[in-house]
């Protein structure tokens, strides 16, 4: 009761998935993946086991085709279980069991897998491939995993209605302060509006969780390195540095204040007024 996307980016360095459902946290149920390995969605009757199983095939070599077959050779409950994989190397299958609640059906492609139960029909996944397709295949694979759920939001979607949605994307050394793989983990467990207030977490996340790119760096100079400590003092901070911790801008601003994040000074010059 559940409509999702498990794709790998177009330069082979991340895998994710995302989904959304009429259903309490369904991040905590149907999501998984591991950098360097791939992805996998569980959902209908979800088989939360399938997860692991799938990974663990996946990182001994199997494709995403022969990792889908053990899974459903092996689970008496597969007529109502579905599942979406995409491999190591943007391989992906996707399994419909016969008694899932329709509409139900999944679509796969090159570093792709689409599915869904419950629907409002197949256009909705219909929408889905159309928008990973039509999407830029060099944008972050969040920002397409996002279009793409909104599209099937958009086309229908759950046809029970709405409740939460997840997004899990991992790259190499993508987690914070580069010391996991966890590029994205975010979930909406229980709101009107599960998709929107992805994106609205989403950009947060960007602001808070990624490291600026070197378009995004403005330079600090004297004049305004003296503007910045002037800014903390009128706050009540220490200093610069300590305002910067204090609001979790770490990887917006150089540790030794060399440069900050456009945004960050936009957003300090605000405070300022």
């Amino acid at each position: 009761m559940t409509f999702s996307i498990v794709a790998r980016s177009a330069d082979g360095e991340s895998w994710g998935v995302a989904v959304a459902s009429k259903f309490l946290a369904v991040g905590s149920t149907v999501p998984a993946a591991v950098a360097g390995v791939g992805a996998v969605a569980t959902q209908a009757d979800a088989n939360v086991s399938y997860k692991g199983l799938a990974l663990a095939h996946l990182d001994e070599g199997a494709t995403a085709s022969v990792a889908l077959q053990r899974l459903i050779e092996e689970d008496g409950g597969r007529a109502h279980r579905q599942v979406g994989i995409v491999d190591m190397e943007g391989g992906a299958a996707t399994h419909t069991g016969s008694e899932c609640i329709p509409w139900a059906g999944g679509l796969a492609g090159d570093g792709y897998s689409i599915q869904g139960n419950c629907l409002a029909g197949r256009e909705v996944i219909d929408a889905m491939e159309q928008t990973w397709l039509e999407s830029d295949p060099s944008a972050p694979l969040q920002d397409r995993l996002l279009a793409v759920l909104a599209a099937g939001d958009a086309a229908g979607g759950d046809r029970r209605g709405r409740q939460s949605a997840a997004m899990l994307v991992v790259r190499e050394g993508a987690g914070y302060g580069g010391l996991d793989d966890v590029a994205v983990d975010l979930r909406v467990d229980d709101h009107a509006a599960p998709i929107d207030e992805l994106a609205r977490l989403l950009d947060l996340h960007e602001l808070y969780l990624t490291a600026s790119t070197d378009g995004q760096k403005v330079a600090v100079d004297d004049a305004l390195r003296n503007e910045l400590e002037a800014f903390a003092a009128a706050a009540g901070h220490r200093d610069f540095r300590a305002w910067v911790g204090t609001e979790n801008f770490e990887m917006r601003v150089a540790p030794d204040l060399s440069w900050i994040d456009e945004r960050v000074l936009t957003i300090v010059r605000a405070e300022r007024g």
